[in-house]
């Protein structure tokens, strides 16, 4: 027997701020699974229409999965909210796509009739579980050539990603890093990030503190100070620390819902799931995996990228997002390409991430009623992408 799909409509994101990885970082004294805590609870003050008791899963992702944001976290952290028991949560790990895939996990629950209200986001605590930490690689990786040595480092992949377009220079990298900083820092300075943000107390070895902003937004950063640093990954290369995102720590969640939910409860949707899709490219590529799922996302949708009004991607590296824009055929000055910024000038707590780029396109549909469609997507380690078609609520949806 055959059964209708239903819409999944997105009603709120918050993220904490996020914060330097290591001990002169914001959260080096903070657990992983209470930073998530934090956003969760955020959500429910921010949408009192909502009883705890309607939620019916919490789908939250973490690269590292072991510590303190180990156990099936979106039950673990559902239970230190303060959800009923009867709220059940599990966890999920598609590196840097986690928050994503936590949402088009949840999403096929609410499509489905498995679910009505989903909470959905990701952690990450990068100073706790650097990256690679305790991970063991298979040797067949590299003896049997399944993947060249260097997809294990990202910053290798991206300087592979300039080999493979010459045309990408460090200068262009760093007039993008440029324009990331002082895009957000105007996000800031005019409350954008009120909205988004969640402040958090956190005790450090000077005592309790309150964050306010993100550890690594550098609005005095120019391209003569850029061009001074050093390239790590590569003597002569072009990558660098300015015109990469940080190591970071971080939160997020955000709150899935079937439109006849939305309707039930008084909630308010800003965003209806359209389409998406994952793809996967040569792992030591990996920054190219947004351009085919993309492509997927849109073909699916019945879309060209022209319209599409609003574009929210990943900057772990500036090259990454200039490869994206090569093969969509998009400026990479184009004032539809993050407008309030990116992960080069906030930091990138990998699986948190996704979420972060929900609710910039969120903000982005209201203050831009005429546009009708955006994306988010971004790449993934070991050579892939992932995308998802939005549709604005004001405008059609």
């Amino acid at each position: 027997m055959g059964r209708e799909l239903r819409e999944v409509v997105y009603v709120d994101g918050v993220r904490t701020v996020f914060g330097r990885a290591g001990e002169d970082g914001y959260f080096w004294r903070t657990r992983a699974d209470d930073m998530a805590v934090k956003v969760v609870r955020e959500l429910l003050r921010r949408n009192p229409e909502l009883p705890p008791e309607r939620i019916d899963d919490v789908v939250l992702a973490a690269t590292a999965q072991v510590g303190d944001q180990g156990l099936t976290l979106g039950r673990d952290v559902a239970l230190l909210a303060g959800l009923p028991q009867s709220v059940p949560g599990f966890a999920v790990d598609r590196m840097c796509a986690g928050a994503l895939t936590a949402t088009t996990a949840g999403a096929g629950e609410i499509a489905m009739g498995a679910a009505d209200v989903v909470l959905v986001g990701g952690v990450e605590h990068m100073g706790h579980h650097p990256m690679g930490d305790d991970v063991d690689f298979n040797p067949r990786f590299v003896s049997e050539r399944i993947v060249d040595d260097s997809a294990a480092v990202m910053g290798q992949t991206a300087e592979n990603l300039h080999d493979a377009f010459p045309s990408l220079t460090r200068e262009d990298a760093d007039a993008f890093a440029v324009a990331s900083q002082q895009k957000a820092a105007r996000a800031w300075d005019e409350g954008v990030m009120d909205e988004l943000v969640v402040r958090m107390a956190v005790f450090t070895d000077d005592g309790w503190t309150v964050t306010e902003r993100d550890q690594f937004l550098r609005p005095e950063t120019n391209l003569e100070g850029l061009a001074t640093l050093r390239t790590p990954f590569r003597t002569a290369g072009r990558v660098t620390a300015g015109n990469s995102a940080g190591l970071t720590d971080g939160a997020t969640a955000a709150l899935l819902v079937s439109e006849d939910a939305a309707d039930e409860l008084a909630l308010e949707p800003r965003m209806r799931l359209v389409s998406f899709a994952y793809a996967g490219v040569q792992p030591e590529l990996m920054g190219l995996g947004p351009v085919p799922a993309t492509k997927r996302a849109l073909a699916q949708a019945g879309l060209a990228v022209g319209d599409v009004g609003l574009f929210e991607l990943n900057e772990p590296f500036a090259v990454q997002v200039l490869t994206w824009c090569e093969g969509m055929g998009i400026a990479a000055d184009d004032p539809r390409l993050n407008p309030y910024g990116g992960a080069i000038a906030c930091g990138h707590p990998l699986a948190a991430t996704g979420v972060r780029l929900m609710a910039q396109l969120a903000h982005g549909f209201r203050e831009q009623p005429d546009v009708r469609y955006g994306l988010t997507a971004l790449c993934i380690g070991l050579g892939m992408g992932a995308a998802i078609v939005w549709e604005n609520t004001q405008n059609g949806g």
